[in-house]
This record gives C-alpha cells, structure tokens and sequence, in this order.
C-alpha cells in the first residue's frame, strides 16, 4: 500500500507527507475505512521522525480526512453528512493527467478585513480577518489558471502561518476541508486586460469563471474565484454517494 506514495520535493517534510498520504485519498484510489499506513511504516518509507510523521498525520485528522484509533491505526475517513458528495478535481491533478509540466505562482499575499462587498459574498461580518491569496498555475509553462482566494482566519486561523509560495491555497485546503460542504457557480465572463495579461490572453478573451465558498464545521471558511482560458477547457464534476463512518 505505501509503495505508491511519493514525496513531491516541495516544502517541509512533514508537509510533503501530508501531501503523499492527502492525494489517493481525494483521488479516490483510497476509498473511506481504507487503512493508511502506520507512523512507523511511514518513518521507515521517508525516513523521518516520528515528530514529523505525526504532524502529518495529525494535520489530516484535523482536516478530516482520516480518523486516528489508538488500537486499529489510522483509516480513510467517510464523508459526513447525509447529502450526496460532489468533488471537483484540482488544477495541478487536472494538468498532471494531460501529461503537462505543473507549476505554481504566487502572485500576492496579503492580510485585510472583510469590505462590505466581500462580507456579503462571503456571508460574514464586515471587517472580519481574512487572508488573501492570488495565484497562477501554469502548464508547460503557459497560463493555465489564475485563482484568487479569500479564507476566513476565524475558520482557518493555521492559514496565517502559510506562506503559500511554494503549495498552492487548494492543495494545502484540501487536507483540511476534504468533504466540506461547498457551493459553486460556473459563469462564461471576458477577460479584463489585466488577467488578460496574466492568462496571455488578448483582452475581452472568453473565458470559464468559477466561484466556490466552503463552510468549516458551518463556518464561511473560504471564497475562491477561479478564471481559466476559455478555449480547449471542460469542467468535470463527480457525484458520489455518502458513506457511513467506518
């Protein structure tokens, strides 16, 4: 089972762990009540301490994404709720599978209080603390996607630690709300000449723009605004049934 997981090089070892244990869980390959592989088989796997193993791991109990028992180890955690699951894959797994080079920028990052009009599409106070986000991901060194992600500290408060200049806002934000109750609206919209420019797009180009909020324990606890090139781009979504915990 663990001879399939691989560290990506990227950041801090307990992070890239948590990587490696986080993708064929959302990925699906490693279906809820799945045993993951023991804090001493995930030492002698990466060669790290039991320190930085259990950071990892405990990053992904957290997160909900897998439930730690003292007697019977860790397992893959089953979705909560009764409603049915719809996930959306990830922009680096969507290039991944198209055989193109991956990579990520971080384009600014910034703290800022909530303004009236993002309190009322975040559903929160006006003045609340949040962490700002822009960011560009890149296939084969094109534009592929810009994103621009506001998360609300008081749901996310470990965010503030992040820098984000090496792991992108959706991948670290997987770990910790893997099966969150979400909401997403898909419009086509025309590039401005500013994201025009970092799309290499001419402006007014058309372009598929993806509003997603997710809540944490019922907290508004991210909006994210995803804008990608219009051309050659197909949304893919998956509905999957409910599982009962493990």
């Amino acid at each position: 089972m663990s001879d399939s997981l691989v560290l990506d090089g990227r950041g801090p070892l307990h992070e890239q762990i948590r990587r490696a244990v986080c993708a064929p869980i959302i990925s699906g390959a490693w279906t809820p009540g799945r045993r993951i592989p023991s804090e001493h088989e995930l030492m002698a796997l990466f060669g790290a301490s039991r320190m930085t193993v259990n950071r990892a791991m405990r990053t992904l109990a957290d997160g909900g994404l897998i439930v730690r028992r003292r007697r019977t180890g860790s397992h893959v955690a089953a979705p909560s709720g009764e409603r049915a699951l719809v996930t959306m894959g990830d922009i680096r797994a969507t290039i991944d599978k198209r055989g193109q080079a991956y990579a990520y920028e971080c384009l600014a990052r910034r703290g800022a209080r909530a303004s009236d009009d993002i309190a009322g599409r975040f559903e929160i106070a006006a003045g609340t603390p949040l962490l700002n986000i822009s960011c560009r991901h890149l296939a084969d060194g094109r534009p592929a996607a810009l994103e621009d992600h506001w998360i609300n500290l008081a749901a996310l408060p470990e965010a503030s630690q992040e820098r984000f200049d090496k792991v992108a806002p959706g991948e670290w934000l997987a770990a910790r709300l893997p099966w969150a109750k979400s909401r997403y609206i898909v419009s086509a919209v025309n590039a401005g000449s500013a994201m025009a420019k970092l799309l290499d797009l001419e402006p007014e180009s058309a372009c598929l723009k993806i509003d997603r909020q997710s809540w944490r324990n019922g907290i508004p606890a991210t909006f994210v605004t995803a804008l990608y090139p219009g051309a050659g781009h197909a949304l893919t979504g998956e509905v999957a049934p409910p599982y009962s915990s493990p």
